[in-house]
């Protein structure tokens, strides 16, 4: 092997590379990476506990479970009776800030 066949395998090997990369760049920014667009869980409140820890509300189906998660593990804290149907935002907007539950746990928080 002469140099020119060394240097067009060099080149050969690194355009395979960059195209593997943006193929994985592409896949992971697009949508080809993504299952629908309906989200089988979907949390609706999270309140940061200071350090790594949060409790958050999670609606799986058609239960509401009160989570507490830290870098170790997740664990059930509560079971909510299902929200009402008028207070779920349609699909694909945004929920409107759980104020109610935030400042609830905070002045909880407080009084420890």
């Amino acid at each position: 092997m002469n140099e020119a066949d060394v240097l067009r395998v060099i080149v050969s090997l690194i355009l395979i590379l960059m195209v593997i990369l943006a193929g994985a760049w592409i896949v992971r920014r697009g949508s080809l990476g993504r299952s629908g667009s309906a989200q089988a869980v979907r949390v609706s409140a999270l309140q940061n506990l200071g350090g790594r820890a949060w409790v958050a509300i999670v609606e799986v189906e058609d239960a509401r479970l009160v989570v507490g998660v830290t870098a170790q593990q997740v664990t059930l804290l509560h079971t909510l009776p299902p929200a009402p149907e008028s207070s779920q935002p349609p699909h694909g907007e945004a929920a409107p800030p759980a104020t109610g539950f935030t400042s609830a746990f905070t002045r909880a928080m407080k009084r420890r």
